[in-house]
């Protein structure tokens, strides 16, 4: 496994992990065209490239053999939906389902971590589903503490999300 920051050509690869870990993730009962639609609108290719290059982003990737298999998102100047957070988000994290457990998503976040210290910053929040256990359990499993509450909206959906945040 290799860790190292995403560039362009990464683009493809990221939006269909994204497509497969946000739709795996959040739509346990089946899918929706409304569900659907955010999806194919949100994860493509040319708005994951936009983000690569968008000097207020900052996107790792871990490879293996095959290609990549989860990435990693910092996103500054986030104003953060809680009080008392810096305004360093991890805006974005995954790693494919069948690769957790090895390691992946400790040293992607390990990785983004040590960029924040590198870049000065002091601590980073992140907002999950209130109702995604694995997530949270690695998140307080991590340092991360529960700070507040704020909504996913979509359409006329609200969806209860925690954030976390945690020292770098």
């Amino acid at each position: 496994m290799t860790l190292r920051q995403a560039d362009e050509a990464d683009a493809p690869s990221i939006a269909a992990i994204s497509i497969e870990v946000w739709i795996g993730t959040y739509l346990k009962r089946g899918v929706n065209a409304v569900f659907a639609e955010y999806a194919l609108r949100e994860f493509t290719s040319a708005k994951i490239a936009g983000l690569i290059s968008d000097p207020a982003q900052f996107m790792l990737v871990s490879e293996n053999d095959e290609g990549i298999d989860g990435f990693i998102r910092l996103s500054s100047a986030s104003k953060a939906p809680v009080r008392g957070c810096s305004d360093t988000e991890i805006s974005t994290f995954y790693v494919q389902p069948r690769h957790h457990g090895k390691g992946i998503g400790k040293r992607l976040l390990n990785a983004a971590l040590q960029q924040c210290r590198d870049r000065g910053v002091t601590s980073v929040w992140l907002a999950t589903n209130a109702e995604n256990d694995p997530a949270i359990a690695f998140y307080l499993k991590q340092g991360f503490q529960h700070v507040g509450e704020t909504h996913f909206r979509l359409n006329d959906g609200r969806y209860l999300n925690n954030v976390y945040a945690r020292r770098v």
